[in-house]
Parts: structure tokens; sequence; C-alpha cells
């Protein structure tokens, strides 16, 4: 371009041009100024709308489309500051606004962005892209019912939208309208199939709905659009986790690194799959990775402090857990719930992770299915909802309660949405319920509803927290009363559990106040037990199982993750003081061995006084319980169903009483079976107490004949009296749900009478 081509020329030397003329002059010159930027010829039109506002310092479109250019060249405050004169000049002007609230949000100024789309929309109620970029901004800013309005305010305006169709998709999504988002994303995709980001955010909505199939062959047919999209390599891994395809999904995570080393989701749900595998060593340095690439990752820190300690790996223990705690306490997502319980003894900490992370995964559906409708029936309709109705801990704690139920006045579903095993435990479960319901490939809400359809009367929970939880169902509050017992120990933190079944042991009447459930009481202890585990009569012998012929075997069958440095340091100790003695503990994943006998060493035992049983089948599991002398519990986090085991094997256990329920369980087991004298209230109490029952030799015997006299008859092994509990505390829920009144917390009688 020539030199002041399109400039202003004088009328005459020394005569200066007319304002008509220096405003067609400048008229001209955006003109070619605006061709040449839509050529793409920044530069030389960056040239021109300088050269213009020389002339003219307020010109709107000379000052917007430079602020359009600095932005296409990723100067994007330059181009705010461009962008916010032209305003100045002509605040009436919609297109600038939406420019300026496109500009901030590159920026993360979300609030800043929303009221510029606002601003648009008050001068040009129907401007599409205000309203569309509007509801962007608002999904992002998790509210995402005010952006589906917005996106279908824009739809109304152009039913054709396909950016608006996906948005209205997430929108739908994020308030749990999974079934409706699909159909949006459909229709976008009638419209454009090769519409990639609908494909990926359907391929989200098939997941949630646990339609993992059609969800990996829709994250398939977006790849081929986007065939390094590392997001959607990502989620494609977790459709194959779903479906049991580990390795697959690890192949999935590892392409999606490939394509983006750093992705923080990939490196995360890697770790996840890893840990499924049962390989927490490596899974902890992947969550170690996402702390390098994004520190606050959610719930990174948590999983890889659980990691390690699945691995009894106390590189930097009390540093990390220091740091989850404090971060818990400020509102921050730094672990998931039942990880806390391992690493926390503090109840009211355990709340506020309950609370974080319950609103963050699990918030309360809107409107819930159940609003106050009454139910006619002859008798009150119980659904237990787990993933554990097959060969698991909490099925050998439970079955002989469900066959037990008084069908006369109860009429109990199962919800399993857990594997089929088809082994002997689930066979005896199903004949135990009047009606059992395999859920697994239905979503949350399809299960809701059929709560819902079925008028059950009260929901009872048995996973919370723990691994392969569906508390969502229950988000939707499809029953009049809703129950959360036995899988979690500690409170879900949410507003649609109404109830949280326990003794007076694991909640003190003055901690109440940390549970967000009412609290109802049942005599003795809380924990049911099936009195039909067998045992086997054959006792293997202590060479077949790698222990000493002679010395004092302390024991603990605890998963690893529950020991922590503090109490094996006390373990260690006590072998010091006792001659000839072991520690028998449960052979975990490869890195246990090596860092426990790593770990003895360095306090001065010798690594071959630590012995590792294999895992095996439970009638032989409790068998080998007979050669143990001594099973020593954790803390934080008590030995639970492994301490009803020994104690039915005929195993004196001795324990440590924490400050949350976790850490109280086995102290209520104890005085279930009369030995509150093997209750310590401090570990220093423990470690003597420890000590004088492995060196005084009178008093184990007399607690080992004790517990094996007549098992049944101890209040711990007798279901059908836990069974008469149990149902007069349905019975109360029931009948103060009938009178209208709002849940309460109350104490049931040791013959089921209120107290």
């Amino acid at each position: 371009m020539t030199k002041g081509r399109g400039s202003a020329r004088p009328d005459g030397p020394g005569q200066a041009s007319s304002p008509a003329a220096t405003a067609s002059a400048i008229a001209s010159k955006f003109h070619d100024a605006f061709a040449l930027h839509q050529q793409g010829q920044l530069g030389v039109a960056e040239a021109l709308y300088r050269e213009i506002l020389q002339l003219e310092p307020n010109h709107f479109d000379a000052l917007h489309m430079l602020g359009l250019a600095a932005l296409q060249k990723g100067n994007t405050q330059a181009g705010i500051d461009l962008v916010g004169r032209a305003i100045q000049a002509n605040p009436t002007q919609p297109f600038a606004q939406v420019n300026m609230g496109n500009a901030l949000r590159v920026l993360q100024r979300l609030e800043e962005a929303l009221a510029s789309y606002d601003r648009a929309v008050q001068v040009m109620p129907d401007f599409p892209d205000a309203l569309y970029n509007r509801s962007i901004v608002l999904l992002e800013l998790k509210r995402p019912e005010q952006a589906l309005a917005s996106a279908e305010r824009t739809l109304a305006l152009n039913p054709d939208h396909v950016g608006a169709l996906n948005i209205r998709g997430n929108a739908l999504r994020a308030i749990k309208r999974e079934e409706d988002a699909l159909a949006s994303y459909d229709r976008a995709l009638q419209l454009k199939p090769d519409f990639a980001l609908a494909l990926y955010n359907r391929g989200n909505t098939l997941l949630e709905l646990k339609r993992s199939e059609e969800a990996l062959a829709s994250y398939d047919l977006a790849l081929r659009l986007m065939p390094d999209d590392a997001s959607a390599l990502a989620n494609r891994g977790n459709a194959l986790l779903d479906l049991g395809r580990h390795e697959d999904a690890l192949a999935s995570y590892d392409r999606a690194l490939q394509a983006k080393p750093d992705l923080a989701l990939a490196l995360n749900n890697r770790g996840g799959a890893l840990l499924d595998l049962g390989r927490p060593e490596t899974a902890a340095s992947c969550f170690a990775k996402v702390l390098e690439v994004e520190p606050a990752y959610d719930y990174a820190l948590g999983n890889m402090v659980y990691s390690r300690l699945l691995c009894c790996d106390w590189t930097q223990f009390a540093q990390h857990a220091g740091t989850v705690v404090k971060s818990v306490r400020a509102g921050g997502r730094a672990c998931v719930p039942f990880q806390f319980l391992a690493i926390a003894a503090s109840p009211a900490d355990q709340l506020q992770c309950a609370r974080i992370f319950a609103n963050d995964k699990h918030p309360p559906a809107r409107p819930p299915l159940w609003s106050g409708q009454r139910y006619e029936h002859d008798k009150i309709r119980v659904a237990y909802l787990s993933a554990d109705f097959h060969d698991h801990a909490t099925a050998y704690l439970m079955a002989e309660l469900f066959e037990c139920h008084d069908t006369r006045r109860f009429e109990v579903t199962a919800i399993s949405y857990g594997p089929d095993e088809q082994d002997e435990m689930r066979a005896r479960l199903r004949r135990s319920f009047h009606r059992f319901l395999d859920v697994r490939a239905k979503s949350d809400r399809e299960v809701a509803l059929a709560l819902r359809e079925l008028e059950i009367d009260i929901a009872v929970d048995l996973k919370g927290f723990t691994t392969y939880s569906r508390i969502g169902i229950l988000a939707y509050r499809p029953a009049p009363i809703q129950v959360s017992y036995l899988g979690y120990p500690g409170t879900l933190g949410t507003d649609y559990f109404d109830y949280i079944l326990a003794d007076r042991h694991v909640i003190p009447e003055e901690n109440q106040v940390d549970y967000a459930e009412k609290v109802v009481y049942l005599p003795g202890c809380y924990q049911v037990n099936d009195s039909k585990r067998k045992i086997a009569t054959h006792t293997p012998t202590r060479a077949q199982l790698q222990l000493p012929e002679k010395g004092f075997v302390f024991c603990c069958f605890n998963n690893n993750y529950k020991i922590t440095p503090e109490v094996f340091g006390i373990w260690m100790r006590l072998l010091s003081k006792v001659d000839g003695s072991v520690l028998w503990l449960i052979e975990g994943n490869a890195a246990v061995s090596r860092n426990l006998r790593k770990a003895a060493a360095q306090r001065g035992v010798a690594a071959e006084r630590l012995v590792f049983a294999p895992r095996m089948k439970l009638e032989e599991h409790l068998a080998r319980h007979r050669l143990a002398d001594l099973f020593l519990d954790t803390l934080p986090y008590n030995a639970h169903t492994t301490a009803s085991d020994a104690l039915w094997a005929g195993l004196p256990v001795l324990t440590c009483m924490g400050s949350a329920f976790a850490g109280r369980v086995a102290a209520s087991l104890l005085h279930a079976v009369g030995l509150p004298q093997l209750i310590t209230r401090n570990l220093e109490e423990y470690e003597e107490l420890a000590l004088k029952l492995a060196t005084t030799t009178e008093v184990l015997p007399s607690i080992r004949a004790k517990l094996t006299a007549n098992p049944t008859a101890l209040p711990l092994f007798d279901a059908d009296r836990f069974r008469l509990h149990l149902e007069s505390a349905f019975t109360q829920m029931w009948e103060r749900q009938r009178r209208g009144e709002p849940p309460a917390g109350f104490s049931v009688g040791a013959q089921g009478s209120r107290i």
C-alpha cells in the first residue's frame, strides 16, 4: 500500500479539509482496513485503524476492530483495553459488548464477562450471539438453570443453533436431566453430523446413564473427527473402565497423555484405573504428577496419600495429611470422604469433607421424586441398596438379617448395582428378598424412578462413599425415608439422608452435631452379624503358614491402608520387648511387604519377624485365626468386619478408641461380646496393655474361652435380636413420617421399645 492511500487531501496549500471531506476520507480508509482485516492482513489493517484514530481518537469502529485484531493475535489485555474504549465511545453497541465478554472469558474473568453479555442483551434482547455466549459463561459459573434458560432463549430465536443445542445439553446434564440432555445432543448431531464436541458430550452423558458401550461408540466417532483430542481420549478410558476393560482404559489414557502430556484429567483417571487394578504404587506416581501439573486438582492430594497408604509408603505422610486437613477446613476439594477417614480423626472435619464432596458430586436433584405423597400399604416397604450382594464382607455380615426379616410386617427389596458374580452368597441373598432387582445398567435417575414406582417407604443405603457407591440414586429423593447404614462409618453430609443407624459407642451424644443425619441409636452394637458364617474345621499348622512353631503371634488382618507409622511404631516396640514374637499381617500389593520390612529394620526389628498372610476363602481365613494370640487394632480407622471375624473365630481383639465413628467400631464390638477390658483410651494405654497380655499367660486363654464357649449366645452374633431392634427403628421412622413429623433422632429400647 502506498503511503497516504485513502488519507484526506487538503483543498489547497494551507487550507484545512472540510469536516465532510475528513469524514469521507475516514470512511474510505476504514473500508480498506476492514477489507484487509477480513483477508487476514492484520498488520496492515491495524496500521490503517491507527491512522483513523489519529484523525478521530474516539472512532468507534476503528477502536472496536483494532481491539478485535489484538484479540485475534492473542493480545487479550490490549484487546480488552481497545474494545473498552470503543464501548465508552458508543455504550449502546451490543456487538462490542459481546466481544468484550468473549475477551474477559478468555482471562477467566467470568462475572465481568457475564455483565458484558447482559448489557448486550439489554440493548438487543433478541441478540442470539449474546444469549448463546451468556449461556456458556453461566455454565462455567456453575449456574446451570440460568444457563439452560439462556440457551433456550437462543434456540427460540434460532432453533437450528447447534452450539446452543450443545450448551443446552451440558446445562441439562448439570441439573441431572441426562435423558433430556441426550435428546439435545442428538438434535445438534442431526443438524451437524460432524459436530465433534456434541459427540464428545453425548459420550459423557451416556457414560453417566451407565450406557457405557454407547458412550464408547460416541467417543470413537468424536475421535475420528479430532483424533488427538486428549479429553475425549481420557473420557473414552473412563467408558472402558466402566466396562471392566482396565488395560484398554490405560491404553486410552496413555494416548491422551501422548497428545497432551500434562493433561491432569488423564493423569488422574489413569491413577484411578491403576488403583482398580491393584497397582497403588504406580497410581501414587500418577497422582503425584497430577499435583505437579495442577497443584489444586480436585481430590488429587488425597488420592496420592491414600495410594501411598495402600503401599504402606509413609513418605511425608504427616505433612501431606496436615495439608489435606487444612484444605478441607478451608472448603477445598482435597480428598474424597472414604480416604479421609484414614487420614483425619476429627468427626467435625469428616463432616466438612463429606459436605464438600456430596455437594460437588451428588447434589440434591430438583424437584425431588417424592414430594410428600402418602402411601397406603399393608406392609412397610424397605429397599436395601448396595453393590455388595455377592461374596463380600457386607453380605457376610447381613445375610442372616435379610433372611429373618418379619415378612408379615415388612416387604424387603434388594437394589443391586454391583457385579452378578453367580456365587453361593449371591444365590443365598436372592432367596432372602421379596424382590431382587439388578440395576447395573440403569442410570441413577432410572433406579430412583424405580424406587418411586415401587412406593418404597424406607430406602437404606449400604455403601455411602465406599468403592462403587451410588448415593446419587438417593439424591433424587425417591423415598419418604432415606437411611445410611453399615457400609460407610461416618456422615454423608447431605440433607437427603434422614437417618444414620448407630450405637452410643460409635456416635456419642455429644458428637451428633457432626452428623448431617439424625442419629438413631440401636441397643448394644450397631453392626449386624451372620451367625451362620462357617469356619473350616481344619486348622493349618504354623509351619504351613510360615509362622514360628513357638512364640507369641500378634496379628492384624486389617487392610494395609489403615496402618499408620505411629501404630506401626508401637507394634515394633512390642516385638522388641516380647522375645520370639512375630507380627502377622495381610499380604497386600508387592510394595507392602517391602516397605513394612524396611520400616521394621529402621526400627531395629528383623524383617523376618513380619509374616504376610495371603488372601483366601473366608472359611479358611477364619480358621487360621486360631493360630494367632492377639489381634492388634489400628487407629484412626479401626477394624470393622475384620474385628467381628476375629471375635467370631475366638481371637481376642485389642483396640484403642478414637474420636470418630471409624475409630470406635471395635470398641462397640467388644462391648457386644462382653470384653470392655480390651478397649483402651489412648495409644500409650494400648501399648501397655498389649505388652501385658503378651507376657501374662493366664489372661488371653480365659478371654478366648469366653468367645468360643457359645458365640451365638453373645449379643453381637444374635442376628434375630438385632432384627427386632432394626425393625423397631424402621417402624418408628415410618410412624413419624406418617404423622407428618420431620426426622428426629431417637433410641430403640433393648426389647425393641422406645426409650
